[in-house]
């Protein structure tokens, strides 16, 4: 059998059967792309590759300088493909004696509420249309704590009025990993920014577009706006207010989590918020809080030192 042919059935199967998402699944690509590349070179036959063959692969990807998730990811992508591969094709597992080395745990960076607040504010620009639609998604990606694929993927109908006990709530629709959707609160100041961008900007965007488009952020050309016109939005109010370098979109869900939790929110609450699966993947933010604690009670403390 054929390595090509065996990846792409495993990839159709991580697609249908597991519901991982189109980033997810290019990354496994990419991963086992790595792999394929070093059977080719060392002429190896993947149906009756050995452990020391893993071994001596493992070190091909130390000595291109990679880092140790990185080969840590590149290594799980290639025993889930083993793992696949014994029990549909019957081919000898490999990879049963690999260990992933432990990394140490990086704490996620989270700005201040002041730095967030310039961060978004630097993205108004006078008598620009286009400036509505950056300032609604810097918003959007802090009030919503959604990931940058989620925030590009929302359409217009995914933000609906939810009543409640205590008054009217909006609410945002967002397709997280595997394709999973949950709903969160919008803040009045995203709310607010999206009305101006929807009722301002968006038509004349939308009318660039023969089609209907129901992406809630367009492009100049009237089509959806992709992750990397996001980024490069993100990085723009970076350079504005001096934070290059220490901003990506993911760090506004980073900030969103760290402050909900300074501010006395429940992890069970502010795990679904963030669609993460396990609670665990949550609790790290806990430990934001806990060096922020332990710093400020190390300085103010008359008896901590």
């Amino acid at each position: 059998m054929k390595f090509e042919a065996a990846r792409s059935s495993y990839l159709d199967q991580l697609r249908i059967e597991r519901g991982l998402s189109s980033n997810s699944i290019s990354s496994y690509g990419r991963d086992l792309h790595k792999f394929e590349s070093f059977l080719l070179a060392n002429k190896r036959d993947f149906e009756s590759l050995t452990p020391q063959d893993l071994t001596e692969f493992e070190v091909s990807l130390k000595s291109l300088g990679l880092a140790l998730s990185s080969i840590n990811r590149t290594l799980s992508a290639v025993k889930g493909f083993y793992k696949y591969a014994s029990l549909e094709f019957d081919i000898a597992n490999p990879t049963l004696e690999i260990v992933s080395a432990k990394i140490a745990r990086k704490l996620p960076k989270a700005l201040s509420v002041d730095e967030v607040t310039k961060l978004i504010e630097s993205a108004k620009r006078e008598g620009d249309p286009i400036s509505l639609r950056d300032f609604a998604i810097l918003e959007l990606l802090y009030s919503s704590g959604g990931r940058v694929s989620e925030i590009v993927g929302v359409n217009s109908s995914d933000i609906s009025i939810s009543k409640t006990a205590d008054g009217d709530v909006t609410v945002l629709k967002l397709r997280g990993k595997g394709s999973k959707e949950r709903l969160v609160p919008l803040g009045k100041f995203a709310v607010a920014a999206i009305e101006d961008y929807f009722t301002r900007t968006r038509p004349a965007l939308a009318a660039k577009n023969s089609k209907s488009e129901p992406a809630l952020f367009l492009n100049v050309r009237g089509k959806r706006l992709s992750r990397q016109s996001a980024w490069q939005i993100v990085l723009d109010a970076a350079v504005a207010t001096g934070l290059e370098g220490r901003v990506s979109p993911h760090v506004f869900r980073h900030s969103y989590a760290t402050h909900l939790l300074d501010g006395g929110a429940d992890i069970r609450v502010v795990q679904e918020l963030l669609g993460h699966s396990s609670v665990t993947t949550t609790q790290i933010y806990t430990l934001i809080t806990i060096d922020k604690v332990r710093e400020t009670y190390s300085t103010a403390h008359p008896r901590a030192k």
